[in-house]
This record gives structure tokens, C-alpha cells and sequence, in this order.
């Protein structure tokens, strides 16, 4: 999604450039466990998603250059078969105690073809 996201962008951008304005797109992806739910109070609330998974993408985001893509360690396991990554290395973030490996995604496949190589893990919802 976030590869898709960057090409649609780069048409944006594109068009934004010719009419004098600096655009950039940077992405951050990370894998792990939030708690979600809403957060405020009846007159005004929202939902909302906490956690270290939260704060390590926001920061890998912020990292982000224009163009990249940063994957943490976690995800890039997960997509290194459909997707060309460049170790990025060790990054001190904000907020973290332990240094982050980060990947960038140099090249990714077309969505049709991610979706023919994803495998879809049914759980269940009550647990």
C-alpha cells in the first residue's frame, strides 16, 4: 500500500513542482501491538491507535526522506520476497531506548502482484 501510495504521490508532486511548490512524500511502516479506541468524551471523542508500534512508525516517518519508504526490522521479514529493501542501519529515534534497524523500499511490486504473494491469516475475533 505504502509503494502505491508513493507512485500516486509522485504524479501529485509532479504537478505541484510545475506550479512552483516543493512537495515531498516519506513514509514509516512498523508491525507490532496497539491498543485502539476512542479517546475524549461524549461531546467530542475519536478513535484512536497507542502503542510503541504507533511512535516507532511516526518516527521512522519523520525520518523518512523524500520518496523513501522506512520499514522496521519486523516488516521488512515480511515483504524482503516481494520487494527490493536497502538497510538504512542502526537509527537512534526519539522516544525509543534501543536503536532501530531500518529498511527503505528501493522497489516494490505492482499491487496486483503483492496481493497474488500475500497470505491471509484468519483469527478470531473474539479472542
Amino acid at each position: 500500500m505504502a509503494v502505491a501510495m508513493r507512485e500516486a504521490a509522485n504524479a501529485l508532486i509532479a504537478k505541484w513542482r510545475r506550479r512552483g511548490r516543493e512537495l515531498g512524500f516519506g513514509a514509516g511502516v512498523a508491525q507490532g501491538y496497539a491498543t485502539l479506541g476512542q479517546i475524549g468524551f461524549a461531546e467530542r471523542s475519536g478513535d484512536t491507535a497507542i502503542g510503541t508500534v504507533c511512535n516507532l512508525a511516526a518516527r521512522l516517518c519523520a525520518e523518512a526522506k523524500d520518496g523513501q519508504i522506512l520499514v522496521a526490522q519486523r516488516v521488512a521479514i515480511e515483504v524482503e520476497k516481494i520487494t527490493t529493501l536497502e538497510e538504512i542501519g542502526a537509527l537512534t529515534l526519539k522516544g525509543l531506548t534501543q536503536p532501530v534497524v531500518a529498511f527503505n523500499v528501493v522497489k516494490g511490486t505492482s499491487p496486483a502482484e503483492a496481493r497474488s504473494n500475500l497470505t491471509v491469516v484468519a483469527r478470531n475475533p473474539q479472542v
